[in-house]
């Protein structure tokens, strides 16, 4: 009998597991109308350094796979089936372990930033409870230096100045770096990004994109991120996996996606995107929808 050996491209390794493996999650949703299935088994994975988007229309289920990641769905109100397993632990079959990975494996930003902060307490004072309930033994100079820090890392100026201001004293886009901060102070393997550029002109959402593809460059982060723009989709993505009615009409890598879209509904996702059309004699630019199926 010839000898069994195991090598290491046979053995699992850190880089090999996803960070998140979700396979036939459905998740069911008790209304006052009955119940509706608001996802309706699907399966994806992310892993270390790369980007996987949900992209579809509003109610296309995609914000509530992501809130069903993370078990923030309302208790008695949300029904979960399948597997959703974060670095290794099935979040669906043990509710204990969403809350051991929420705020140290995983991170959510926020959809809303204008909403997601408390208006009566400091921006320090918020960021600073997240860093000590990552770190229980940090003192408060420890997590304002710290937080400093991470407001610095997300390009907020004056950093130091800035600890003591209220969210209403910083812009839109000012608030979304401070929640991408407030996720980075769990020091997460993976982020779930939640519609993070939805309420934000295009120059400001091209710089928080830009940002957030910095950060991953830098620390390989993994990334889930929601939207309903495919242009964001395009330019932040490895995969996109395209939602309707709670199912995955389409995967595939972005370049086929945007490129190649095989399913009607994608080529009329792409065909919302609008772009620059030609001038009129007016010298007024218009904008034309893409053509459907082509590129943007």
């Amino acid at each position: 009998m010839a000898e069994v050996t195991t090598t290491a491209a046979n053995t699992p390794t850190a880089e090999s597991t996803p960070l998140l493996d979700a396979t036939d999650l459905q998740i069911e949703l008790i209304t006052a109308h009955g119940v509706v299935r608001a996802v309706d088994g699907v399966s994806f994975t992310v892993r270390r350094g790369e980007t996987v988007t949900l992209i579809g229309e509003s109610g296309s289920g995609k914000s509530t796979t992501a809130m069903g990641v993370l078990r923030l769905l309302p208790e008695g109100l949300a029904v979960m089936s399948g597997s959703v397993r974060i670095a290794g632990r099935d979040v669906v079959a043990d509710p204990g372990a969403a809350r051991a990975v929420r705020g140290r494996t995983v991170s959510l930003i926020p959809q809303d930033p204008m909403t997601a902060l408390s208006p009566v307490h400091t921006i320090g004072r918020q960021l600073g409870d997240a860093l000590r309930l990552r770190h229980p033994g940090m003192s408060r100079t420890q997590a304002r230096d710290k937080g400093v820090e991470l407001l610095a890392q997300v390009r907020i100026p004056q950093p130091r100045t800035r600890w003591k201001a209220y969210p209403h004293q910083f812009s839109g886009g000012m608030l979304q770096r401070i929640l991408i901060a407030t996720a980075l102070a769990a020091e997460p393997e993976l982020l779930v990004a939640d519609e993070p550029t939805s309420a934000l002109d295009a120059t400001v959402q091209a710089s928080v994109l830009d940002l957030l593809m910095e950060l991953q460059e830098r620390t390989g982060i993994g990334m889930l991120m929601i939207t309903h723009d495919l242009g964001v989709a395009r330019l932040v993505s490895d995969r996109i996996h395209v939602m309707k009615d709670g199912r995955f009409v389409e995967s595939g890598s972005a370049e086929d996606i945007v490129e190649r879209p095989a399913e009607p509904y994608t080529r009329e996702l792409l065909a919302a995107v609008p772009r620059l059309g030609a001038w009129d004699e007016d010298g007024d630019e218009r904008t034309e929808p893409v053509a459907q199926g082509a590129a943007p």
